[in-house]
Order: structure tokens, then C-alpha cells, then sequence
């Protein structure tokens, strides 16, 4: 029987002690570590806009020059296409508040406006009908709609409570948010300019500490989420700014209101798979009844026919081909994803779920291909033995 050295019993004892710790102390540690996650939110931030950004960049890059040899053209050349690249975004972001903001604003108002007419031809129509109680008419029009939903908008408005905490709390809440996104925006710089240094630093370490067995798995990991995340982005924005294109053109055409506004709604909820170009048609549609039941029905009829287009045409040679994920997982990431972290679960489920999905497609093919290649060498093996 082999004996335990005295470094055996040690490490054993630590490692006993430390679980203890952690265990009796778990309310404190757990505290911490959430403090620690807090804090390195926007460095957190930097590198998820560093990575999106990092798409168009390699783009220009790609397209600056690139048969070029001048020091100064390779010099310039990531300065510029870092620049043009954050400049795009921004140009982007700008659009979609122009088309949006304005038009918006003027619809709230006039549903604000409008509303309690509304409420008042229902009420009439209400009054008509037999089963509707004599009561509950005369309470619902003795009622001040109009003064009401002033109240309701006013209370949205100015916040229930002490109006001083409230505004405080939100200008201390909104210089929070702007602090962080600075930083962030300051660290996906950083990474940005030195990325090819900072990549050949990690590849040192990583080689200098882990094993080379587990280095090539943990790098193919690496590789194959890159690839899926860079091709959903890519995918999803492009299949957005379609769908969004022929939304407003469509609109145009059949002379619907809110056109431009409704296109960019649609286009940027379309980012979000599946479920996205319903929750922008929905939006767009309740606002059009506020103008015309008649061009609602009709934009509801011509939103149909788009989605019926874009999810058997567009989706599956824009997005669905280059992740190569089936509809069934599409459908389960978004769900799950959606379910776990909202919004932004939807949006990575379904990279992720590439990214399963083809590493359990690889490991299955490996394995049937050694149990191919396993059967011909015992055929092979029992022919030469006949």
C-alpha cells in the first residue's frame, strides 16, 4: 500500500478548509462576487462592442488598399477603417431615431387626443346592446375620460411618489449608464487598435499554462463560436435591413401611413430571431388604427404575405443557411434564451445553439468515422487471415 506524503494530506486539508469557507460564507462570497461583476460591467460592455465593431472593421480593412504596399497605407489602414467603422454605427443608430422619434411623438399625441372619443363611440355602441347592464353604462359615461387619462399620462410622466427622489434616482441611474457606456466604449477602442498584440499575448500565456491537448480543444471552441456569432450577426442585420426595406417600400406602395417609421420599427425588431418582425408588426399596426381601421386590415394582410416571404425565402438563404442550425433549434434558443435572459437571451441563444449543435455534429461524425475506419481494418484483417 503506497503511503500519503505529508504535501498529499496538506493540499487535502486546505482544499477542505477553503470549501468550508466558502460554504459558511457563501451570502458574503456570493455578495462580493456580484459586486466584482458589477464593477467590471462596461469593461464587460467594451468587449461585446469591440467584437460588433470588429465586423465592419475587418471589413474596410479587408477593402482599404489592399493590393497596396505603402508603409503609410499599412499605417493608416486600421486608424481608418476603426473610424469608418464607429462611424457607420453611429450613422445607423441616427437614422433609426430620425425615422422613429418624430413620428412617434406625434402618434402618442394623437392617441392621447383621440382616445377619449374613442372611448365615448364605444360606450354608445355599448348602450346598444341588450346583455350590457344600464348601471354600468351610466358609470362608464359619467366618467371624464379626457381629465383621466391627462391624470394617467401625468402619473407616467412625473413618477408616483416624492418627484424629487424619482428624478434624482433617474439622473443618478442615466449618468450611471452613460459612465459605463464611455468606459466601455474607451476599452472596445483600446482592443480595437491593439487587437493583434493583445491576441498574440493570450496565445503566449495560453500556451505557457495550459496543456497542449486541451489548448487545441479549448482554441476550436474558441473558433467555432467566433464563426457562428460573426455569421448571425451578419446574417441577422442583413436579413433585418431587407425585411425593413420592403416593409417601407410595400407601405409606399399601398400608400399606408407611418411608412419610413414602421420599416425602421420593423427592421430593428427584426434583429431579434423569430418573434421580432411580429412584435414591430404589432407595433406598427396599432398605430395605423389609430389613423384607418381599413389600412390597418390592409397592412396587417400585406405583413402576412412579407412574413410568409421573408421565412421561407429570405431567412433560410440569409440566415438559416450560413448557421447551418435547423428550425426546431432556432425555435428552442429563442425560447429558452428568451425565458432565461430576455431580450439579450434571445439574441445569443441562437449563436449558441449553432455553436452546440455543430460541436456535437463534429464529435459525431468523428466518432462514426473511427467506428468506419475500425469495421474495414477488421474486414481487412479477417480477408488476409482467410
Amino acid at each position: 500500500m503506497k503511503k500519503i506524503d505529508w504535501k498529499t494530506c496538506f493540499r487535502v486539508g486546505v482544499s477542505a478548509f477553503v470549501l468550508f469557507l466558502c460554504i459558511h460564507y457563501w451570502p458574503n462570497i456570493s455578495g462580493f462576487i456580484g459586486k466584482c461583476f458589477t464593477a467590471a460591467a462596461p469593461v464587460f460592455t467594451g468587449f461585446v462592442m469591440a467584437y460588433i465593431i470588429n465586423i465592419l472593421m475587418s471589413f474596410y480593412e479587408r477593402h482599404f488598399f489592399p493590393n497596396s504596399k505603402k508603409k503609410s497605407v499599412a499605417k493608416s489602414r486600421r486608424p481608418v477603417s476603426l473610424t469608418g467603422a464607429i462611424l457607420t454605427v453611429i450613422g445607423v443608430i441616427a437614422l433609426v431615431i430620425v425615422l422613429i422619434a418624430p413620428q412617434l411623438v406625434n402618434c402618442i399625441e394623437m392617441l392621447v387626443n383621440q382616445l377619449p372619443g374613442a372611448i365615448e363611440k364605444l360606450i354608445a355602441k355599448l348602450n346598444g346592446l341588450s346583455f350590457v347592464s344600464d348601471e354600468l353604462i351610466a358609470s362608464l359615461a359619467s366618467i371624464d375620460w379626457k381629465s383621466r387619462i391627462g391624470d394617467i399620462a401625468q402619473t407616467l410622466f412625473s413618477g408616483v411618489g416624492d418627484v424629487m427622489n424619482v428624478a434624482v434616482s433617474a439622473v443618478s441611474s442615466i449618468f450611471t449608464g452613460i459612465m459605463a457606456f464611455v468606459i466601455g466604449f474607451i476599452v472596445a477602442l483600446y482592443l480595437l487598435m491593439d487587437k493583434d498584440k493583445l491576441g498574440g499575448q493570450c496565445k503566449r500565456v495560453m500556451n505557457s499554462w495550459v496543456p497542449g491537448r486541451f489548448l487545441e480543444k479549448v482554441m476550436h471552441v474558441v473558433c467555432v463560436a467566433d464563426d457562428c456569432f460573426r455569421r448571425f450577426i451578419v446574417g441577422q442585420c442583413t436579413e433585418a435591413v431587407i425585411l425593413g426595406s420592403l416593409c417601407m417600400v410595400g407601405m409606399l406602395i399601398l400608400r399606408l401611413p407611418y411608412a419610413p417609421m414602421v420599416g425602421a420599427l420593423i427592421a430593428f425588431t427584426a434583429l431579434i430571431p423569430i418573434v421580432g418582425g411580429l412584435i414591430g408588426a404589432g407595433v406598427g399596426a396599432f398605430l395605423i388604427l389609430m389613423v384607418s381601421p381599413v389600412k390597418a386590415l390592409i397592412f396587417i394582410i400585406f405583413i402576412i404575405v412579407l412574413q410568409q416571404i421573408e421565412g421561407n425565402l429570405i431567412y433560410p438563404k440569409v440566415v438559416g443557411s450560413s448557421m447551418g442550425l435547423p428550425a426546431l433549434w432556432v425555435l428552442a434558443a429563442v425560447t429558452v434564451g428568451g425565458g432565461v435572459l430576455g431580450i439579450g437571451g434571445m439574441l445569443i441563444g441562437v449563436p449558441m445553439a449553432a455553436v452546440v449543435y455543430r460541436l456535437i455534429k463534429e464529435s459525431l461524425n468523428e466518432k462514426e468515422s473511427a467506428v468506419a475506419a475500425q469495421a474495414e481494418q477488421e474486414v481487412v484483417c479477417s480477408e488476409q487471415t482467410e
